[in-house]
């Protein structure tokens, strides 16, 4: 799977409180703002590990580059930044479903 789709889902991503909103006393709207940021952050930081990967298989497909030593290392740190990636939200797609289980 490409982070080109993901990437413009990430910039589209709605903030989780409006940012127009007062902070309450907790400053719950800069938390939810800093989370959403590290969370854009952290895509496109994937993206970009995605892209210099298939920049190097091109680069080697094409025989631009006879380091295939470096190409692999690009696509092994693509793959693992990917795996933690989906082990992430994961997590956070479980964290969600238990908080709508909660009674209130």
């Amino acid at each position: 799977m490409s982070m080109d789709k993901i990437l413009p889902l990430a910039s589209s991503i709605a903030p989780i409180v409006d940012p127009s909103s007062p902070p309450t006393a907790g400053g719950e709207s800069g938390s939810a703002s800093a989370f959403h940021g590290a969370l854009k952050d952290a895509i496109s930081s994937i993206n970009d590990i995605q892209m210099e990967a298939g920049q190097a298989v091109n680069a080697l497909a094409t025989g631009q580059s006879q380091n295939i030593h470096q190409a692999m290392i690009a696509l092994q740190q693509a793959d693992v930044s990917f795996q933690l990636m989906m082990q992430i939200r994961n997590k956070l797609v479980t964290a969600y479903e238990e908080i709508q289980r909660m009674q209130i």
